[in-house]
């Protein structure tokens, strides 16, 4: 117990915790068994830590880090690890990267009942395991999502502000007052390009070969938060490897699934299953048709934000591409989104029509369509600058 207190305190005291996520401020902390989810590199271990850092004193020893990643925990269970630390006067224990130890649902239900003193905090992947929504931890846990950055979080990270979020309300029909009051401050046009590239996944901030470390994370989401989780034999690895790269080679067109099944020879069904795996990873988005529903094949499917679509592809994907990809990843959270016929085209929460397109790429004006154009800074002529999306969360 003593060496995971010195690690505790080692942590905490190399833990930056100057600028932190919109996410602190919006958990009920007082709840006694809280989830963190989010896909591999969003910086869940980062959060945690800063949690720590901003409430506890590690001298008194009342609160303790830990990793499921520690082999100790193959020799010791977490129920007797976690009863050790309640009779040294525990109070709250964070878990880190519980998923990857076996019956971890299990584990923590008979924490959180055993010890009704303790209050528990773990992090876990998005990739929920088969037939999990009927289990006890679902009730009596409450979850909150943790995403890579925005570009509104990378610009405070960058420049140390604390530039607020602002609503799509705002954005939509308040474009040129919400974009002064965030120029008079910061310039976000110059920050756009290195954010689309590597802004997402706050690795960048400690890696000196970002797009290794970020193919070596995504590998481990195929490997671990998709094959393990999901029960999927290793012997298919390579052909959700292959599905994900030619998802990202013609994203921007309709898949056909017919085609797909056949080039990593698999069934329709097991394509299908595999897509929804992959958006469950945060790896990719399925976009449908205005009016239709699920288990429909989607419309179009878009990477999950630009960092993957850049370290997937050997040859830079197009600017139209890039500039889809970011306003679907801007939005998903609170909004809807679904594809029209026409390219560029998206429908925000069934009724805005969007229209992502260059600054100089010359349209007939449509009354029915609100006109979001990259490669610029300034909103013209009720066309809003798509940076301005960057700032929703």
């Amino acid at each position: 117990m003593e060496n995971f207190f010195h690690r505790h305190a080692y942590l905490i005291e190399h833990t930056d915790a100057s600028v932190t996520r919109a996410l602190m401020n919006e958990i009920d902390w007082s709840h006694r068994l809280i989830g963190i989810k989010g896909p591999r590199g969003v910086g869940k271990t980062t959060f945690l830590l800063q949690y720590i850092k901003l409430n506890f004193n590690p001298q008194f020893q009342r609160c303790l880090y830990i990793n499921m990643s520690s082999f100790y925990f193959q020799g010791c269970s977490l129920v007797k690890f976690a009863e050790e630390f309640v009779k040294r006067g525990g109070k709250v224990l964070v878990i880190d990267q519980i998923y990857k130890q076996e019956g971890w649902c299990d584990m923590i239900c008979e924490c959180y009942h055993k010890f009704p003193q303790l209050q528990i905090i773990y992090s876990t992947t998005t990739v929920e395991r088969p037939n999990s929504e009927q289990h006890e931890i679902n009730q009596i846990s409450k979850c909150y999502y943790l995403h890579g950055f925005s570009l509104r979080e990378y610009i405070n990270q960058q420049i140390r502000e604390n530039l607020p979020r602002v609503s799509m309300e705002d954005i939509l029909y308040n474009t040129e007052q919400v974009q002064k009051s965030i120029l008079m401050k910061v310039r976000p046009w110059n920050f756009l390009q290195n954010y689309l590239h590597h802004g997402y996944y706050p690795i960048y901030k400690d890696s000196r070969n970002f797009t290794e470390q970020l193919l070596k994370n995504l590998n481990a989401m195929l490997e671990v938060d998709i094959l393990f989780i999901k029960q999927i034999d290793v012997k298919y690895l390579t052909r959700l490897k292959q599905l994900l790269y030619l998802l990202a080679v013609n994203q921007n067109v309709s898949p056909n699934v017919s085609n797909l099944a056949q080039a990593i020879n698999t069934s329709r069904a097991t394509v299908m299953n595999y897509m929804n795996n992959l958006e469950e990873a945060r790896l990719i988005h399925q976009i449908y048709k205005a009016g239709s529903t699920v288990p429909k094949k989607p419309s179009r499917i878009l990477m999950h934000n630009t960092n993957l679509l850049f370290g997937v592809l050997n040859e830079a994907p197009s600017e139209q591409e890039v500039m889809e990809t970011f306003f679907t990843n801007s939005i998903w959270r609170h909004h809807t989104i679904e594809a029209c016929k026409k390219p560029g085209i998206f429908i925000l929460d069934k009724e805005k029509k969007i229209c992502i397109c260059n600054k100089n790429e010359k349209r007939r004006k449509d009354s029915d369509l609100t006109y979001v154009r990259y490669n610029t800074e300034v909103a013209r002529n009720n066309d809003i600058p798509i940076w301005m999306f960057g700032f929703l969360f």
